[in-house]
């Protein structure tokens, strides 16, 4: 295997490695459940070894350079993916604060102890099972909520520990705090989906005028211009590869970051 087409080859296979391997977990799991994030490292190890075997079957300066340019490509592909995770794990662990505090102002309404009424909510929400092994354990249940709310999306356990840490105090107050948390956190989702909804429309044309140039690439492929030749066996082009994937990256992380400063403040 030589020439461009090996060029090309290591590229996509040290790419798609690269994208798999540097793309973590979230920091978080709601469900609890590890495991599928376990399972996965031995096709990390798996695609990573092909790659660097790809790379040592066609070893030239030029896949060098290559290999070199897809290593950036990787990690910010794989920057990216963890993003989108987290921020997924993120709304999903919002979703349950809003259920867990409907649940436990039904189960205080309904005559069951703060504690009874944590433990049976943890059976539906793992990611409160310390609370409610203090909870049961005579520990600090307001300290445990805190240290949960600092999982992206638990923000609003702080709330919720500071009603339990009251109602601790004074015998009562607990279920009314929880309701109104409950009530706040779906308008602001609301709030949340909305502007996500008008942001769509300029994350959607960033991501079609980075894709514009594949098209170009494409068609100037099916006119007989050889541009991938060009771009994967030739300095320059390695040099304006470079320089396009850099800006077309750049565009990408200024939009989205201008989107998650709109998010953050709407």
């Amino acid at each position: 295997m030589t020439g461009v087409t090996g060029i090309a080859v290591a590229a996509v296979a040290l790419g798609a490695g690269l994208a798999l391997l540097m793309t973590p977990a979230p920091r978080i799991a709601p469900t609890g459940d590890e495991r599928g994030h376990r399972s996965r490292r031995p096709r990390l190890v798996v695609s990573s070894a092909l790659s660097a075997a790809v790379v040592l079957a066609v070893a030239s300066p030029t896949v060098t350079v290559l290999a070199l340019l897809t290593l950036a490509v990787g990690a910010a592909a794989g920057r990216t993916l963890a993003v989108r995770r987290r921020d997924r794990a993120a709304a999903q662990v919002r979703r349950g604060v809003v259920d867990l505090c409907d649940a436990l102002q039904a189960e205080l309404v309904a005559g069951q102890s703060a504690g009874a009424a944590l433990d049976r909510a943890a059976a539906d929400w793992p990611f409160v099972a310390p609370a409610a092994r203090a909870a049961a354990t005579g520990g600090d249940v307001v300290a445990a909520l805190r240290v949960l709310a600092r999982t992206p999306g638990g923000e609003a356990l702080r709330v919720v520990a500071g009603a339990w840490q009251v109602a601790h105090r004074t015998g009562h107050g607990l279920a009314d705090t929880l309701g109104r948390v409950a009530t706040e956190l779906r308008a602001a989702e609301r709030t949340r989906r909305i502007v996500a909804g008008e942001l769509a429309s300029a994350r959607a044309t960033a991501r079609l005028l980075a894709a514009l140039p594949l098209l170009a690439l494409a068609m100037g492929a099916g006119a007989g211009a050889a541009p991938w030749a060009f771009l994967l066996g030739h300095p320059a082009g390695l040099a304006c590869l470079a320089g396009g994937l850099a800006a077309g990256y750049a565009g990408l992380a200024w939009i989205e970051a201008l989107a998650r400063d709109v998010e953050r403040h709407g």
